[in-house]
């Protein structure tokens, strides 16, 4: 089992920092807008958007991701699958005070789910399952193949198991034709991986202070 415990510190702001990583969790300007801006708009949702459609994640984090992507995609048609990989967990009490920056989110549902150990549960269009445990060991089991992928772990710098060549060919393992993905990171190391796995990499404007990030679709 994953270790539970995962330390954080807390920004002025109220931006939860990951002390195992030294990263914190979502920007520090907006982080609302970043994952709209990155995730959702970088994969081209909700234009893509279609019942059996398939969303998987690295990086669960505070869930602001799927609370982001259930409010875009709210008058999809479902259902529309969302998996996360998240090896360290966080508690619910964490969890509930680093969404509470986001009132625009109806973050209730999430949290019930979460206060209660529930790691499958529906939440709008969408069916979640998060998956524990770390992804180099749990993505290659997993069955699914994404139509959309966000890549949300902690900074290449900070966490590169997250990032690694392999791992990128999993990702493409697990994608479906013509699949996407979209991550904050510009990083060439984590470009040219993807790359070599088989994506279409485009280097396109990030968010805020961000210069860039990339996206991608399967060759």
């Amino acid at each position: 089992m994953p270790d539970q415990s995962q330390p954080l510190t807390w920004r002025a702001s109220g931006v939860p920092v990951s002390t195992r990583f030294d990263d914190p969790y979502y920007s520090l300007e907006n982080g609302l807008e970043e994952t709209r801006h990155v995730f959702v708009t970088g994969n081209g949702l909700p234009a893509r958007a279609r019942a059996g459609f398939q969303i998987a994640e690295l990086g669960f984090g505070t869930g602001l991701n799927l609370l982001a992507t259930a409010d875009a995609l709210a008058a999809s048609p479902g259902p529309i699958r969302f998996t996360s990989f998240e090896a360290f967990p966080l508690a619910p009490a964490d969890m509930e005070r680093a969404l509470a920056a986001f009132p625009a989110l109806d973050a209730a549902p999430l949290l019930a789910a979460w206060g209660r150990g529930a790691r499958t549960f529906t939440l709008g269009p969408l069916q979640v399952e998060i998956i524990e445990g770390d992804a180099r060991n749990t993505l290659p089991r997993w069955s699914g193949r994404a139509d959309a992928w966000y890549l949300d772990g902690f900074a290449p710098a900070k966490n590169p198991e997250l990032w690694s060549a392999a791992l990128m060919a999993e990702i493409a393992r697990h994608t479906a034709p013509g699949g996407s993905f979209a991550t904050y990171t510009a990083a060439g190391h984590v470009r040219r991986a993807l790359a070599a796995a088989g994506f279409t990499v485009t280097r396109v404007p990030g968010y805020g202070r961000k210069r860039h990030m990339s996206t991608g679709r399967l060759a």
